[in-house]
């Protein structure tokens, strides 16, 4: 006889569990401490199974038959109601786990695990602290193009256009990640190109004419702000390293009496380790550092604390405490100030002075051959730019050099 709500209503405790049948195999399990719970018994390849559909009042008596239909509907196409409904509890039970924070946090970490630099790694971590508070909490299968969006345009409205664009890269190779790791199905912001603003492209503020660089030495010497600041503005035209490689070097890195500073590959950004001439005059000026910092850890410390290096922006703080504007010269214009004026020198090969650079060869062969065939030019070439840094310092009189195009 099936059951009414009044029935199942009316349905009291025993001391021992019993049954309440409906038809079609529902029936109401009624329990000693008052439970009354809704399950279906079915058959698969002739063995008898149970499906759980919930309790009574939460499930009525009407939306338990529709279940109990919806099974039956799902056992005439082959599919087990019971481990399907188990299933879908396990994915769901996964996908809660699989937060955006949870796999962004995993995908960091593998990230530093296969080298990222720390100041790499710093700004990934920073950029992702700007995606998980709208983020962070949802499963990454239930995040759209429109979450992200709404996260990019807020910085956006604020003009921080290239933070914008920077956090569309990382939430899109996160998402590239758990697609890879199997915990999603596509990347929700492939679409997303072209949505927001595109940063104006700046170039690193740099004076690369030779008047200007004397100038800029003479400054430099006289600067009277912290000793330490000083010496690494004194020492990075002599190196053109990145402004990170310089901050984060260490003295272990660092062979004065061979006069030569090796960069192990995780510092480097294009992961290989880089060999650094050093010049009779980088050396005194190393030599003047010792003595204030070594003989181990950071060449140039934090002021706070011998276990960070200096802050990125300590140099380019000291470019502007001389009258530099930022658009004038940058701890990474030594770089560009290196680059013209060695090539404009005509004295060395252009594949030298971008070895020099730690510039990356495509072809990896000809990059090998590289590395080796010009050290003996890099070597003489680091003497003879800091050499040529000296006479500009002093002053001498700037002698054009020729014009290799015209001849």
């Amino acid at each position: 006889m099936a059951l009414t709500e009044v029935s199942v209503r009316n349905a009291k405790p025993k001391d021992k569990p019993y049954k309440l049948g409906d038809a079609g195999g529902l029936f109401l399990y009624v329990t000693p401490a008052g439970g009354r719970l809704w399950r279906v018994k079915f058959r698969v390849n002739g063995k008898e199974k149970l499906l759980s559909l919930g309790a009574w009042p939460e499930i009525s008596l009407a939306n338990a038959r529709k279940e109990r239909d919806k099974a039956k509907e799902a056992l005439a196409t082959g599919i087990d109601p019971a481990r399907d409904k188990q299933q879908a509890k396990h994915r769901a039970k996964v996908a809660a786990a699989n937060t955006f924070a949870e796999i962004g946090a995993e995908y960091l970490d593998k990230r530093k695990r296969e080298g990222l630099s720390d100041s790499t790694s710093g700004k990934a971590d920073y950029y992702l602290s700007r995606l998980t508070p709208a983020l962070g909490r949802l499963p990454i299968g239930e995040v759209t193009a429109s979450d992200v969006l709404a996260v990019l345009r807020a910085f956006e409205k604020q003009g921080k256009h290239e933070t914008a664009n920077r956090l569309l890269q990382l939430a899109s190779r996160i998402f590239r990640y758990a697609v890879a790791t199997a915990r999603l199905t596509s990347d929700p912001t492939r679409d997303l190109r072209g949505a927001i603003t595109t940063p104006k492209v700046t170039h690193y503020g740099a004076i690369t004419d030779a008047v200007g660089a004397g100038k800029l030495l003479r400054a430099i010497d006289g600067y009277e702000g912290g000793g330490i600041t000083r010496l690494a503005m004194q020492i990075a035209p002599h190196v053109f390293v990145r402004p990170g490689e310089l901050r984060h070097a260490e003295w272990g890195e660092i062979d004065l009496e061979g006069a030569l500073w090796i960069i192990p590959a995780e510092k480097m950004k294009m992961r290989k380790a880089h060999h650094v001439p050093l010049s009779r005059q980088a050396v005194d000026l190393f030599k003047e550092v010792r003595a204030v910092t070594g003989p181990a850890g950071y060449v140039f410390p934090s002021v706070r604390t011998r276990a960070r290096p200096m802050s990125e922006n300590t140099i380019n703080a000291g470019l502007r405490r001389l009258g530099y504007a930022s658009d004038e010269m940058t701890a990474h214009g030594f770089r560009s100030m290196a680059s013209t004026l060695l090539n404009e020198s005509g004295k060395f090969s252009p594949d030298a002075i971008e070895r020099a650079l730690a510039h990356a060869d495509t072809d990896s062969v000809r990059a090998a051959y590289h590395r080796g065939a010009h050290w003996k030019e890099r070597v003489e070439m680091a003497q003879w730019w800091s050499d040529y840094l000296d006479a500009l310092r002093k002053g001498a009189q700037v002698v054009p050099f020729p014009d290799r195009a015209a001849g």
